[in-house]
Order: C-alpha cells, then structure tokens, then sequence
C-alpha cells in the first residue's frame, strides 16, 4: 500500500478494489463476466470478419452493425481484463496514466456506441420514410463518414474529461471503490476541487446523451407517423420488423447507462455493489448480445454467419482429422 501512499508529487497509484462487501465471491462473480467477455469478443468478431469477406453485405446498414460490433469490443477491453485480473489474481494497483488511459477509451467508445445509434435512427428513418432515394442518400461512403463525426466527437467530447482528472492533487487515500477507472469515482478519491470534473461529467452526459435520444426520438416519431398513413397492415408489420433489432439494442444502451450514471452523482442511498455490479452487466451484456439480436432480426446477415460457421467448423474437423491420420 505504500504506492496507494505517494505524494501529490509523485505519479499517483490508486487501488482498484473490485466489489467492496462480495470480495470472498470475486471468484464466482468472474465467471459470467469473463464468458460473457469471451462470448462478446467471438460474436462481433465473427459479425466483422463474416461482413469483410462477403461482398454482398458492404451495404450502408452492415457497415453501421460494424461499427457497431468494434465499440463493442473496444468498450468491453477497456476495462473487463483489468476486472478479471482483480478478481482471479488480487492484481488491484493501477498507475494515474493507466487509469485515464483506460477511462478514455472507455468512455470515448461508448460515446461512439451512442453516435452510431444516432446513424442507425435516422438510416431506419430513410429506409421507411423515403425508400425510393435510400441508396443515393446513405451511400457507404457517405456512411463512412458519419461513422468518422462520431469518432471525432467522441474524442472531442471526452478528451477533457482525463485531463481535468490529470491536474487534480491524489494525496493518501487512492482506493477507488471499483472495477475499473469511472470519472466519478477516480474524481471522488481526490484531495482537490473536483467541481469541474463533477459539472463537465453531468454537462457532457445531458448533452451527448440528450442530443442522442432526441434525434432517435425524433427519428422514431416521424417514421410511426408515416407507418400511421399506411393502408396496408402487412406494410406496417413489415415496416417495423426492420426497426426491431435497432429498438432493442436502443432499451439495452440507454437505460442502464443512465443509472449507472446518475447513481455516481447522486445514489448515495444505493448499496455500492449494486452500482458497481450493475454498471458492469451494462458494459457487458450488450457487447455480447447486440450481434445476436442483429444476427437473429437480419436474414442476409444470419444466413451468411450461419455459412461462415458452417464452414469454419467442416474445416477445423478436416484438419483434426487430417492430423490423426498423419500421427499414426
């Protein structure tokens, strides 16, 4: 602990303590997380190998469901090893750099999960509200680069966030009561003025998050508005088949979010290791169901998984079977 101890001139060391009251079940708590992990890191690695090889899927709706799959993974490995190191190997201590490193990166692509949401809103929008000029509005280049904004916005956005952290003073107490490095609670664990971080945290997650919901709100209304000036019923069930998938992954990102959010600022009647589990199954769980639930509602999509399984699988017991021979 005498690194948790360092001065206020010395490069910091903070504790991450894991879940605070469960310590003797780390080790059972580990094993959903890391095959949730696994399972995510398998099913958007998968969606992104499956989309690069088929020529058929580079269309504007499976770029998006890429991008979609790469914040994913990179939300999921910014913190859930570190997790699993505390859990299975009492590895707790991580450096200041080390610690904003991984909060930005965390931070900055579920910014990017968030913007692409945005994209797949205002896609399903064109799709429905004016199908005739769907291809020649969200064009894959045009797509790249409303995939490009959310990127540069999320840097932009987020980048102030560790370097206010960066300037506050870290004196005795550096334990953060955590799995991994949240604004708030590396922020908490400071002996300096914390209102700025404290303000630009809730101002970033109204406006960021607040523009987002309301440009998908929007979004939404108007396509039920024209789904409501529809005659035919069998267009209508069709219409909104395409809005499934999107509409869930919409009700596993935000509400969650919000709460783990929130309850930093403001839940101090909440039980710590119901935040702190909380907001982890919320950083998991949809990494690793979001390609389900795309590879499920989209039949281009399952089918060419389906296939690429098929054969990854064929291939892998040919050459098992290849080397038993070849060993006698």
């Amino acid at each position: 602990m005498e690194a948790a101890n360092s001065s206020t001139s010395e490069m910091p060391v903070f504790i991450l303590m894991g879940i605070p009251g469960l310590e003797d079940a780390h080790i059972w708590i580990s094993i959903p997380l890391a095959a949730f992990y696994v399972t995510a890191l398998l099913a958007n690695s998968t969606v992104l190998s499956v989309v690069a090889k088929e020529q058929c899927l580079h269309k504007p709706m499976y770029l998006m469901i890429c991008m979609l799959a790469l914040s994913d993974i990179i939300t999921s490995t910014s913190f859930m090893p570190k997790t699993l190191c505390i859990f299975w190997f009492n590895l707790k201590s991580i450096t200041l750099n080390g610690c904003l490193t991984q909060l930005f990166f965390f931070q900055a692509s579920s910014a990017v999960h968030s913007g692409v949401l945005v994209i797949m809103a205002v896609d399903r929008y064109v799709a429905i509200c004016n199908p005739l000029r769907y291809t020649t509005i969200l064009t894959n280049a045009r797509t790249a680069k409303l995939g490009l904004v959310c990127l540069v916005r999320a840097v932009l956005f987020i980048l102030p966030m560790p370097l206010l952290l960066r300037w506050l003073p870290f004196c005795s107490n550096n334990i953060i009561a955590h799995t991994y490095c949240d604004n708030m609670a590396v922020a908490k664990v400071s002996c300096g003025d914390i209102t700025g971080s404290r303000i630009y945290g809730l101002m970033l997650a109204c406006i960021m998050i607040g523009f987002d919901l309301t440009v998908i709100a929007l979004s939404y209304a108007l396509i039920l508005r024209a789904l409501l000036r529809l005659s035919s019923k069998k267009a209508n069930q069709k219409a909104l088949s395409t809005c499934t998938a999107h509409i869930l992954v919409i009700l596993m990102a935000y509400p969650a979010g919000l709460f783990s959010s929130l309850a930093h600022r403001f839940g101090q009647g909440i039980t710590p290791y119901v935040h702190i589990i909380s907001s982890n199954l919320h950083y998991i769980i949809p990494p690793m169901l979001n390609p389900i639930v795309y590879g499920v509602n989209t039949k281009e999509l399952r089918e060419k998984v389906v296939a690429f399984l098929g054969r990854t699988f064929s291939a892998g017991v040919f050459d098992y079977k290849t080397a038993g021979r070849g060993k006698y």
